[in-house]
């Protein structure tokens, strides 16, 4: 399988994804917009992943690129790729896909629960409720056709399906330890006091099992788009 990376920071990658690639042998590609912004043929793809970014899908005039992002993805998913994306990246193919995206009434930083919404014989089954990564502060309406999968207390659109091969997770399935390190050592000065932001020290407390938890879930993330696949 080819897959190519939209990665937007140096400090949003790919996580755990990173080791289930390269146990499936996938060739892996990436677009860093922050260095270039060449984009592949899609005939040279099969699946496409869409990483997280702290700038907003609206900052066209400061990030000329997130443009071109967006009818590439948009081109993509009428193509019929395979394609996830995470955060930013889910904020991405709804705006893509003309859906509105804006300031969500709450800012959502830290580990908080996600709901089961919707579950039919074909789309991806979330927990009744897990725990899982949030660092957001925008939110979506549902593109047309989108299944809404999974939501929370502070934010209702956590994730979305269209059809087998597109999936929108508005949170961070894929933090490790490292990661998060990264992601905290870029980020700590938007953990101000809040009831949905948590503190640097909670952040970090989570335990091993947390990471677990939600670095299998994805894992069936990505086995249930390449079954689509193959």
């Amino acid at each position: 399988m080819r897959v190519h990376v939209l990665q937007h920071v140096d400090f949003e990658g790919l996580g755990c994804i990173e080791a289930w690639l390269e146990n499936r042998h996938a060739t892996v590609t990436f677009t860093r917009f922050l260095e270039s912004v060449s984009l592949p043929n899609l005939d040279e793809v099969d699946f496409i992943i869409a990483l997280g970014g702290p700038m907003s899908v609206n900052d066209e005039d400061q990030f000329p690129w997130l443009a071109d992002e967006k009818r590439f993805l948009a081109k993509a998913i009428q193509e019929n790729k395979i394609v996830l994306g995470i955060c930013l990246g889910c904020q991405l193919i709804a705006s893509a896909l003309e859906a509105k995206v804006y300031p969500n009434r709450e800012k959502e930083i830290g580990w908080f629960p996600v709901h089961l919404q919707q579950k039919t014989a074909t789309s991806l089954v979330f927990p009744g409720t897990m725990e899982v990564f949030h660092w957001h502060s925008d939110t979506f309406d549902l593109p047309k056709g989108a299944r809404l999968l999974a939501s929370s207390i502070a934010c209702r659109n956590q994730a979305f399906q269209i059809g087998r091969r597109v999936i929108g997770l508005q949170f961070h399935l894929e933090m490790t330890p490292k990661s998060m390190a990264t992601m905290l050592k870029n980020g700590r000065h938007e953990l101000l006091t809040h009831r949905f932001i948590q503190s640097e020290r909670q952040i970090r407390c989570a335990p091993a099992i947390s990471y677990k938890i939600i670095n299998d879930f994805m894992g069936k993330v990505l086995e249930y788009l390449m079954h689509s696949y193959s």
